[in-house]
């Protein structure tokens, strides 16, 4: 398969290592960055091209004509949207992938429909990572929670505890603890190693299960396997970008939010954007701030996440508060220095 891909940046060149180890395919990429295309090229066997990502000069060269996909993953959306457009227009290329970042494209799906933009499929990673988060916030306990069939149905993955109604249990006595659910254990691993999922398969301490369930029967098995956890309350974002502003606004009303931003002017204007969540101005890695705000417990990796912890930090200097408050739209400021 002839592939071409546009960006060299970070998610670029994952995809690049990815797709050019499958010998069947012809990779090329195209970046402004003529040092990092030939840092690329040194390391992987691959076609490159320098230029622009979405000139039709470019797209010639790097062989749009005869590809088979082409991948936008460049920094800018308008890149990335043009570069797919020009692509189908002037030399139909099959299928058009784009990576797109700002909600204020994503957010209107008619954007990518079929009689829209030529874009047959896009990422947005940063809503996936959201999503992804907000899952975990929903379902304590949980190491990992993925969606199918339209969210309809989910894969999640738990540590099992003692305590547990099922462990120490044979996984043919599920049906008999959970009668009226739809619940398939699909995987365990203990001490590392994949196990067989038998009926006569013993579900020990410590395992980790990975089960497929609909979504209203979720929590009800996760209380089989562990000690059921209290639902998470108070959530502190560290980092008001994208990400954290798009996760503080699905959790704010289910939700006490408050966010630490360093840069003034982006923390002056995501406030102005919630109803209830508390916008603070400071360094999430400022101890002081941390203890006057009461904040619980903080991971010490700051894009990390502790499942099931009261206090979620996210991504993220001691200054400011700035509050939105429901009744009034406006910030209030007052000053966290001593």
């Amino acid at each position: 398969m002839k592939i071409v891909i546009l960006g060299a940046g970070q998610v670029g060149r994952t995809a690049a290592y990815q797709l050019a180890r499958e010998e069947a395919n012809e990779v090329t990429v195209v970046d402004t960055n003529e040092e990092l295309l030939r840092d690329l090229q040194d390391r992987l066997d691959i076609r490159t091209v320098a230029g622009h990502a979405s000139f039709p000069t470019v797209l010639e060269t790097a062989g749009a004509r005869d590809a088979d996909m082409l991948i936008a993953l460049t920094s800018s959306d308008e890149v990335n949207m043009m570069a797919c457009e020009v692509a189908y227009t002037l030399y139909r290329t099959p299928t058009k992938i784009a990576r797109i970042r700002s909600p204020e494209y994503t957010r209107h799906p008619k954007l990518f429909s079929a009689e829209a933009l030529s874009v047959d499929v896009f990422i947005s990673p940063e809503q996936l990572v959201t999503e992804y988060i907000e899952r975990l916030i929903r379902y304590p306990g949980a190491l990992q929670v993925l969606d199918f069939a339209g969210g309809r149905v989910r894969l999640v993955g738990l540590s099992a505890r003692r305590g547990g109604l099922l462990v120490g249990q044979a996984l043919r006595s599920l049906r008999e603890h959970i009668p009226n659910t739809e619940a398939r254990v699909v995987a365990i691993y203990r001490n590392g190693r994949s196990i067989a999922t038998e009926g006569d398969t013993v579900i020990e301490d410590g395992d980790e299960v990975f089960f497929l369930a609909g979504r209203d029967d979720i929590r009800q098995f996760m209380a089989e396997m562990r000690k059921e956890e209290k639902p998470v309350r108070r959530v502190v974002i560290a980092g008001g970008g994208h990400i954290g502003f798009s996760l503080a606004r699905q959790l704010e009303a289910n939700n006490q939010v408050k966010i630490i931003e360093r840069d003034p002017r982006r923390a002056r204007k995501i406030a102005e954007s919630f109803t209830s969540a508390i916008v603070l101005e400071g360094d999430a890695a400022d101890e002081e701030l941390l203890r006057h705000q009461s904040v619980a417990r903080l991971l010490q990796q700051g894009r990390s996440i502790l499942p099931g912890c009261q206090w979620v930090q996210i991504a993220v200097k001691p200054m400011h508060l700035i509050e939105t408050r429901a009744d009034e739209k406006r910030s209030t400021h007052r000053s966290l220095r001593r």
